[in-house]
């Protein structure tokens, strides 16, 4: 698979640490990731909003890894707060996680179908 982040210089740059635009050649695989929350294995939720990042973090490698990938196949991803207040610890804790990797991103501000979820992740991988 090759890549190729992309920041258009005639159109506005990035807000934050991802790419505008992603392209992908010579993938064999693409995997889609449900919206993953920030509970646990036996569904617990902490309170902390930066605890739900992690472990939405978490949910999102174990995902990958179970389709023989990691973070350098993630593409794409779409956050979901249920509040604006919360950006920055998403954004402290994405840059933690990805390091250098650069996806294109999403973020919408919207309610959960669990109140008591603060964050949800969905993304692309291709392998």
């Amino acid at each position: 698979m090759q890549r190729r982040d992309l920041n258009a210089p005639d159109a506005v740059q990035p807000a934050a640490p991802y790419s505008q635009a992603v392209e992908i050649t010579g993938a064999t695989r693409t995997l889609y990731l449900s919206g993953q929350v920030g509970a646990d294995a036996q569904g617990a939720v902490p309170q902390s909003v930066e605890a739900q990042h992690r472990l939405v973090w978490r949910n999102i490698e174990a995902q990958l890894r179970a389709a023989g990938m990691g973070f350098d196949n993630l593409v794409k991803f779409t956050t979901i707060l249920t509040d604006i207040a919360d950006l920055p610890v998403s954004r402290t804790v994405r840059s933690e996680v990805l390091q250098h990797r650069r996806p294109a991103s999403t973020l919408i501000v919207a309610g959960l179908a669990n109140p008591a979820w603060r964050v949800e992740i969905e993304g692309i991988a291709c392998a």
